[in-house]
Protein backbone atom coordinates (compact mmCIF):
# COMPACT_ATOMS: atom_id res chain seq x y z
CA UNK A 1 0.00 0.00 0.00
CA UNK A 2 1.24 3.61 -0.92
CA UNK A 3 0.87 6.92 0.40
CA UNK A 4 -0.60 9.56 -1.34
CA UNK A 5 -1.05 13.29 -1.68
CA UNK A 6 -3.97 15.59 -2.42
CA UNK A 7 -3.19 17.45 -5.69
CA UNK A 8 -5.04 20.44 -4.54
CA UNK A 9 -2.82 21.47 -0.87
CA UNK A 10 -0.06 18.51 -1.06
CA UNK A 11 -1.68 17.33 2.43
CA UNK A 12 -0.46 13.34 3.01
CA UNK A 13 -3.18 11.12 2.41
CA UNK A 14 -4.31 7.53 3.15
CA UNK A 15 -5.98 5.47 1.13
CA UNK A 16 -9.56 5.17 2.78
CA UNK A 17 -9.74 9.22 2.79
CA UNK A 18 -12.74 10.54 1.75
CA UNK A 19 -11.84 14.09 2.18
CA UNK A 20 -8.65 16.03 2.36
CA UNK A 21 -8.31 17.35 6.15
CA UNK A 22 -6.26 20.78 4.99
CA UNK A 23 -8.25 21.58 1.86
CA UNK A 24 -11.58 20.20 2.22
CA UNK A 25 -11.40 18.68 -1.05
CA UNK A 26 -13.75 14.99 -2.29
CA UNK A 27 -11.09 12.32 -3.02
CA UNK A 28 -11.68 9.37 -5.02
CA UNK A 29 -9.69 6.53 -5.96
CA UNK A 30 -8.65 5.46 -10.00
CA UNK A 31 -7.93 1.95 -9.93
CA UNK A 32 -6.56 1.86 -13.21
CA UNK A 33 -4.06 4.23 -12.33
CA UNK A 34 -3.32 3.20 -8.58
CA UNK A 35 -4.22 7.07 -7.73
CA UNK A 36 -5.94 8.98 -5.11
CA UNK A 37 -7.24 11.68 -6.18
CA UNK A 38 -8.47 15.36 -5.32
CA UNK A 39 -11.86 16.01 -7.03
CA UNK A 40 -13.80 19.17 -8.17
CA UNK A 41 -17.28 19.10 -9.71
CA UNK A 42 -17.01 18.89 -13.31
CA UNK A 43 -19.52 21.37 -15.66
CA UNK A 44 -22.67 21.02 -14.52
CA UNK A 45 -23.91 20.52 -17.86
CA UNK A 46 -22.10 17.13 -17.87
CA UNK A 47 -24.13 16.16 -14.91
CA UNK A 48 -24.61 16.96 -11.28
CA UNK A 49 -22.46 13.36 -10.30
CA UNK A 50 -19.84 13.75 -12.70
CA UNK A 51 -16.04 15.03 -11.36
CA UNK A 52 -13.09 16.18 -12.83
CA UNK A 53 -9.99 14.68 -10.89
CA UNK A 54 -7.15 16.94 -10.64
CA UNK A 55 -4.28 14.02 -11.27
CA UNK A 56 -6.14 13.96 -14.52
CA UNK A 57 -8.37 16.89 -15.43
CA UNK A 58 -8.92 15.72 -19.15
CA UNK A 59 -10.94 12.73 -17.72
CA UNK A 60 -14.42 12.44 -15.88
CA UNK A 61 -15.13 10.21 -13.57
CA UNK A 62 -18.30 9.18 -11.39
CA UNK A 63 -18.00 7.33 -7.77
CA UNK A 64 -19.41 3.70 -7.54
CA UNK A 65 -23.00 3.09 -5.94
CA UNK A 66 -21.47 2.47 -2.71
CA UNK A 67 -20.08 5.56 -2.02
CA UNK A 68 -23.54 6.93 -1.20
CA UNK A 69 -23.02 4.54 1.57
CA UNK A 70 -19.77 5.14 2.79
CA UNK A 71 -18.87 1.64 1.48
CA UNK A 72 -16.53 2.80 -1.57
CA UNK A 73 -14.15 5.53 -2.43
CA UNK A 74 -13.67 4.00 -6.02
CA UNK A 75 -14.45 5.98 -9.28
CA UNK A 76 -15.53 4.68 -12.46
CA UNK A 77 -15.32 6.19 -16.04
CA UNK A 78 -18.49 8.47 -16.51
CA UNK A 79 -19.67 6.77 -19.29
CA UNK A 80 -19.74 3.20 -17.50
CA UNK A 81 -21.82 0.92 -17.92
CA UNK A 82 -21.30 -0.58 -14.57
CA UNK A 83 -22.95 1.02 -11.48
CA UNK A 84 -20.29 -0.27 -9.69
CA UNK A 85 -16.21 0.17 -9.38
CA UNK A 86 -13.56 -2.49 -9.91
CA UNK A 87 -13.90 -3.81 -6.57
CA UNK A 88 -17.49 -3.60 -5.71
CA UNK A 89 -18.89 -5.18 -8.92
CA UNK A 90 -18.05 -8.55 -7.50
CA UNK A 91 -20.52 -8.55 -4.46
CA UNK A 92 -23.05 -11.14 -5.23
CA UNK A 93 -24.79 -10.86 -1.85
CA UNK A 94 -24.81 -8.15 0.96
CA UNK A 95 -26.39 -8.28 4.39
CA UNK A 96 -29.54 -6.38 5.30
CA UNK A 97 -28.19 -2.80 5.46
CA UNK A 98 -31.27 -1.97 7.35
CA UNK A 99 -29.61 -3.27 10.28
CA UNK A 100 -27.40 -0.62 11.87
CA UNK A 101 -25.02 -3.51 12.81
CA UNK A 102 -25.15 -5.15 9.81
CA UNK A 103 -23.95 -1.90 7.87
CA UNK A 104 -21.22 -0.79 10.11
CA UNK A 105 -19.64 -4.53 9.88
CA UNK A 106 -20.24 -4.61 6.00
CA UNK A 107 -18.46 -1.10 5.44
CA UNK A 108 -15.32 -2.78 7.59
CA UNK A 109 -15.48 -5.81 5.31
CA UNK A 110 -15.67 -3.59 2.21
CA UNK A 111 -12.48 -1.71 4.11
CA UNK A 112 -10.29 -5.15 3.85
CA UNK A 113 -11.77 -6.41 0.30
CA UNK A 114 -10.43 -2.61 -1.20
CA UNK A 115 -7.44 -3.40 0.29
CA UNK A 116 -6.93 -6.74 -1.27
CA UNK A 117 -8.53 -5.52 -5.02
CA UNK A 118 -5.94 -2.80 -4.58
CA UNK A 119 -3.28 -4.90 -5.30
CA UNK A 120 -4.82 -7.33 -7.48
CA UNK A 121 -5.37 -4.65 -9.73
CA UNK A 122 -1.52 -3.81 -9.50
CA UNK A 123 -0.20 -7.21 -10.25
CA UNK A 124 -2.65 -7.19 -13.50
CA UNK A 125 -3.96 -10.81 -12.20
CA UNK A 126 -7.31 -11.89 -14.35
CA UNK A 127 -10.51 -11.51 -12.71
CA UNK A 128 -13.27 -12.83 -14.73
CA UNK A 129 -16.46 -12.02 -12.93
CA UNK A 130 -19.71 -14.25 -13.14
CA UNK A 131 -21.19 -12.63 -16.39
CA UNK A 132 -17.77 -13.07 -18.34
CA UNK A 133 -17.58 -16.77 -16.21
CA UNK A 134 -21.53 -18.16 -15.00
CA UNK A 135 -19.16 -21.37 -13.74
CA UNK A 136 -16.66 -20.34 -11.69
CA UNK A 137 -16.23 -16.55 -11.79
CA UNK A 138 -15.24 -14.03 -9.03
CA UNK A 139 -18.32 -13.46 -6.78
CA UNK A 140 -18.90 -12.40 -2.74
CA UNK A 141 -21.22 -13.52 -0.67
CA UNK A 142 -21.53 -11.24 2.92
CA UNK A 143 -23.93 -13.23 4.87
CA UNK A 144 -25.23 -12.84 8.26
CA UNK A 145 -26.13 -15.64 10.50
CA UNK A 146 -29.47 -16.43 11.25
CA UNK A 147 -30.90 -19.01 14.18
CA UNK A 148 -29.99 -22.32 12.74
CA UNK A 149 -28.55 -21.06 9.75
CA UNK A 150 -24.64 -21.17 10.30
CA UNK A 151 -22.58 -19.48 7.71
CA UNK A 152 -18.71 -20.44 6.63
CA UNK A 153 -16.31 -18.44 5.72
CA UNK A 154 -14.52 -20.24 2.55
CA UNK A 155 -14.63 -20.37 -1.68
CA UNK A 156 -16.09 -22.90 -3.91
CA UNK A 157 -15.97 -22.51 -7.66
CA UNK A 158 -15.27 -18.82 -7.66
CA UNK A 159 -17.68 -17.87 -4.90
CA UNK A 160 -16.09 -16.42 -1.77
CA UNK A 161 -18.27 -16.51 1.29
CA UNK A 162 -17.50 -14.47 4.45
CA UNK A 163 -19.24 -14.53 7.75
CA UNK A 164 -20.25 -11.16 8.68
CA UNK A 165 -19.15 -11.44 12.45
CA UNK A 166 -15.87 -11.91 11.30
CA UNK A 167 -15.87 -7.79 11.02
CA UNK A 168 -17.18 -7.84 14.67
CA UNK A 169 -13.80 -7.28 15.91
CA UNK A 170 -14.61 -9.30 19.56
CA UNK A 171 -16.40 -11.90 18.00
CA UNK A 172 -13.15 -12.82 15.63
CA UNK A 173 -11.15 -12.28 18.43
CA UNK A 174 -13.15 -15.08 20.43
CA UNK A 175 -13.07 -17.15 17.27
CA UNK A 176 -9.04 -16.50 17.03
CA UNK A 177 -8.39 -17.60 20.32
CA UNK A 178 -10.79 -20.81 20.58
CA UNK A 179 -8.87 -21.84 16.99
CA UNK A 180 -5.56 -21.20 18.92
CA UNK A 181 -4.44 -18.68 15.76
CA UNK A 182 -1.57 -16.76 16.19
CA UNK A 183 -3.42 -14.12 13.42
CA UNK A 184 -7.14 -13.93 12.36
CA UNK A 185 -8.04 -10.26 10.15
CA UNK A 186 -10.57 -9.40 7.69
CA UNK A 187 -7.49 -8.74 5.33
CA UNK A 188 -6.50 -11.95 5.94
CA UNK A 189 -9.52 -14.34 5.26
CA UNK A 190 -9.73 -12.10 1.98
CA UNK A 191 -6.33 -12.76 1.03
CA UNK A 192 -6.44 -16.45 1.98
CA UNK A 193 -9.69 -16.77 0.27
CA UNK A 194 -8.49 -15.13 -3.33
CA UNK A 195 -5.51 -17.47 -3.04
CA UNK A 196 -8.02 -20.40 -3.20
CA UNK A 197 -9.59 -19.04 -6.64
CA UNK A 198 -6.26 -18.54 -7.87
CA UNK A 199 -5.39 -21.77 -7.48
CA UNK A 200 -8.19 -22.43 -9.49
CA UNK A 201 -7.52 -19.78 -12.31
CA UNK A 202 -4.01 -20.28 -12.59
CA UNK A 203 -2.49 -23.10 -11.15
CA UNK A 204 -5.41 -25.70 -11.98
CA UNK A 205 -6.73 -24.30 -15.31
CA UNK A 206 -3.36 -22.47 -16.28
CA UNK A 207 -1.29 -24.77 -16.59
CA UNK A 208 1.07 -25.37 -13.20
CA UNK A 209 -0.75 -27.96 -11.62
CA UNK A 210 2.30 -30.03 -11.88
CA UNK A 211 4.72 -27.55 -10.48
CA UNK A 212 2.44 -26.88 -7.51
CA UNK A 213 2.26 -30.27 -7.03
CA UNK A 214 6.29 -30.76 -6.97
CA UNK A 215 6.50 -27.62 -4.48
CA UNK A 216 3.08 -28.41 -2.01
CA UNK A 217 2.38 -31.99 -2.57
CA UNK A 218 -0.66 -33.72 -3.75
CA UNK A 219 -3.49 -32.22 -3.78
CA UNK A 220 -5.71 -35.07 -4.96
CA UNK A 221 -5.87 -36.73 -1.46
CA UNK A 222 -9.42 -36.80 0.19
CA UNK A 223 -9.79 -32.98 1.37
CA UNK A 224 -12.49 -33.58 3.87
CA UNK A 225 -10.73 -36.45 4.96
CA UNK A 226 -7.60 -34.28 5.59
CA UNK A 227 -9.42 -31.80 8.24
CA UNK A 228 -11.05 -33.95 9.99
CA UNK A 229 -7.48 -35.29 10.79
CA UNK A 230 -6.37 -32.05 11.51
CA UNK A 231 -9.33 -30.62 13.74
CA UNK A 232 -8.52 -34.06 15.58
CA UNK A 233 -4.85 -34.46 15.67
CA UNK A 234 -3.65 -30.97 15.58
CA UNK A 235 -0.33 -30.21 13.13
CA UNK A 236 2.98 -32.28 13.02
CA UNK A 237 5.58 -31.22 15.58
CA UNK A 238 7.31 -29.78 13.10
CA UNK A 239 5.09 -28.23 10.77
CA UNK A 240 7.16 -24.66 10.84
CA UNK A 241 9.90 -26.67 9.01
CA UNK A 242 7.83 -26.81 5.92
CA UNK A 243 4.72 -24.76 6.44
CA UNK A 244 4.05 -20.75 6.84
CA UNK A 245 1.21 -21.45 9.58
CA UNK A 246 -0.25 -25.07 11.18
CA UNK A 247 -3.34 -25.12 9.12
CA UNK A 248 -1.12 -24.67 5.92
CA UNK A 249 0.04 -28.37 6.86
CA UNK A 250 -3.65 -29.68 6.85
CA UNK A 251 -3.69 -29.82 2.87
CA UNK A 252 -1.93 -28.44 0.10
CA UNK A 253 -5.11 -26.38 -0.97
CA UNK A 254 -4.75 -24.84 2.09
CA UNK A 255 -0.76 -24.90 2.16
CA UNK A 256 -1.09 -23.04 -1.07
CA UNK A 257 -4.08 -20.36 -0.06
CA UNK A 258 -1.74 -19.31 3.18
CA UNK A 259 0.93 -19.12 1.47
CA UNK A 260 -0.68 -16.92 -1.29
CA UNK A 261 -1.97 -14.61 1.76
CA UNK A 262 1.25 -14.45 3.18
CA UNK A 263 2.82 -12.95 -0.35
CA UNK A 264 0.41 -10.04 -0.28
CA UNK A 265 0.85 -9.69 3.15
CA UNK A 266 4.52 -8.98 2.61
CA UNK A 267 4.17 -7.39 -0.67
CA UNK A 268 1.89 -4.64 0.41
CA UNK A 269 3.58 -4.30 3.90
CA UNK A 270 6.40 -3.97 1.95
CA UNK A 271 5.09 -1.32 0.09
CA UNK A 272 3.63 0.89 2.91
CA UNK A 273 7.63 0.97 4.53
CA UNK A 274 9.09 1.71 1.37
CA UNK A 275 6.53 4.73 1.22
CA UNK A 276 7.62 5.69 4.68
CA UNK A 277 11.03 5.87 3.37
CA UNK A 278 11.97 2.82 6.63
CA UNK A 279 15.25 1.78 6.37
CA UNK A 280 16.23 -1.14 9.24
CA UNK A 281 19.89 -0.78 10.25
CA UNK A 282 19.99 -1.93 14.06
CA UNK A 283 23.27 -0.32 15.74
CA UNK A 284 24.47 -3.79 17.57
CA UNK A 285 24.14 -5.79 14.79
CA UNK A 286 27.38 -5.53 13.87
CA UNK A 287 27.45 -7.97 10.69
CA UNK A 288 24.59 -6.32 9.28
CA UNK A 289 22.54 -9.33 9.13
CA UNK A 290 19.61 -7.61 9.98
CA UNK A 291 19.95 -4.33 7.68
CA UNK A 292 17.14 -3.79 5.09
CA UNK A 293 17.07 -0.49 2.70
CA UNK A 294 13.66 -0.44 1.31
CA UNK A 295 13.51 1.05 -1.92
CA UNK A 296 12.66 -0.90 -4.22
CA UNK A 297 8.92 -1.39 -5.97
CA UNK A 298 7.95 -4.71 -4.01
CA UNK A 299 4.90 -5.33 -6.44
CA UNK A 300 7.65 -5.98 -9.30
CA UNK A 301 10.44 -7.22 -7.37
CA UNK A 302 13.26 -9.40 -9.49
CA UNK A 303 12.70 -12.82 -7.43
CA UNK A 304 11.78 -14.04 -4.12
CA UNK A 305 14.88 -13.46 -2.57
CA UNK A 306 14.60 -9.68 -2.76
CA UNK A 307 11.63 -9.59 -1.08
CA UNK A 308 12.42 -12.20 2.09
CA UNK A 309 15.57 -10.24 2.12
CA UNK A 310 13.81 -6.92 3.46
CA UNK A 311 11.00 -8.59 4.78
CA UNK A 312 12.84 -10.20 7.67
CA UNK A 313 14.30 -7.30 9.27
CA UNK A 314 11.37 -5.23 9.06
CA UNK A 315 9.06 -8.01 10.85
CA UNK A 316 11.80 -8.92 13.47
CA UNK A 317 11.50 -4.57 13.88
CA UNK A 318 8.22 -3.93 14.31
CA UNK A 319 7.46 -7.42 16.10
CA UNK A 320 10.00 -5.57 18.63
CA UNK A 321 8.11 -1.87 18.07
CA UNK A 322 4.67 -3.99 19.55
CA UNK A 323 6.39 -6.16 22.46
CA UNK A 324 7.52 -2.76 23.57
CA UNK A 325 3.49 -1.76 23.37
CA UNK A 326 2.33 -4.48 24.99
CA UNK A 327 0.84 -6.06 21.52
CA UNK A 328 1.43 -9.72 20.37
CA UNK A 329 3.62 -9.90 17.37
CA UNK A 330 2.64 -7.90 13.73
CA UNK A 331 4.23 -11.22 12.05
CA UNK A 332 3.89 -14.49 14.32
CA UNK A 333 5.06 -16.43 11.57
CA UNK A 334 8.73 -18.22 10.55
CA UNK A 335 10.28 -18.31 7.25
CA UNK A 336 11.73 -21.53 7.17
CA UNK A 337 13.85 -22.28 3.62
CA UNK A 338 10.46 -24.56 2.49
CA UNK A 339 8.51 -21.78 3.09
CA UNK A 340 10.65 -19.34 1.02
CA UNK A 341 10.38 -21.62 -2.12
CA UNK A 342 6.64 -21.85 -1.47
CA UNK A 343 6.49 -18.21 -1.48
CA UNK A 344 9.13 -18.44 -4.99
CA UNK A 345 6.26 -20.02 -6.47
CA UNK A 346 3.89 -17.62 -5.86
CA UNK A 347 6.49 -15.21 -7.08
CA UNK A 348 6.74 -16.86 -10.02
CA UNK A 349 2.97 -17.79 -10.79
CA UNK A 350 1.79 -14.16 -10.09
CA UNK A 351 4.42 -12.48 -12.76
CA UNK A 352 3.85 -14.91 -15.20
CA UNK A 353 1.86 -13.13 -18.11
CA UNK A 354 -1.71 -14.03 -18.36
CA UNK A 355 -3.27 -11.48 -20.60
CA UNK A 356 -2.77 -13.89 -23.62
CA UNK A 357 -4.38 -17.05 -22.03
CA UNK A 358 -7.75 -18.16 -21.89
CA UNK A 359 -8.59 -19.82 -18.60
CA UNK A 360 -11.59 -20.56 -19.21
CA UNK A 361 -10.86 -22.55 -22.33
CA UNK A 362 -8.46 -24.31 -20.80
CA UNK A 363 -10.29 -25.30 -17.64
CA UNK A 364 -10.72 -29.11 -17.41
CA UNK A 365 -13.66 -30.67 -18.32
CA UNK A 366 -14.60 -32.00 -14.47
CA UNK A 367 -13.30 -29.19 -11.87
CA UNK A 368 -12.92 -29.60 -8.21
CA UNK A 369 -12.73 -26.75 -5.71
CA UNK A 370 -12.00 -26.45 -1.79
CA UNK A 371 -14.26 -25.10 0.40
CA UNK A 372 -12.14 -23.83 3.12
CA UNK A 373 -12.97 -22.67 6.37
Amino acid sequence: MKLFTCQHCSQLLYFENRTCERCSHRLGYIPEDSILSALEPANPDEGADIWQPLAFPKRRLRFCDNAALDACNWLVPHDSPSRFCKACRYNRTIPDLDQAENLAEWRNLEIAKHRLFYSLVLLKLPLANRADDPEEGLAFDFLAEAPGAKVLTGHEHGLITLNLKEADDAAREKLRTEMGEPYRTLLGHFRHEIGHYFWDRLVRDGGWLNRCREIFGDDSQDYNEALKTHYANGAPPDWQDHFVSAYASCHPWEDFAETWAHYLHIIDTLEMARAFGLRVRPKLDKAHELDAKLDFDPYNAPDIDRLVDAWLPLSFAVNSLNRSMGQRDLYPFILSAAVVKKLGFIHDLVHADWSAVDLKKARPAKVTAPVAA
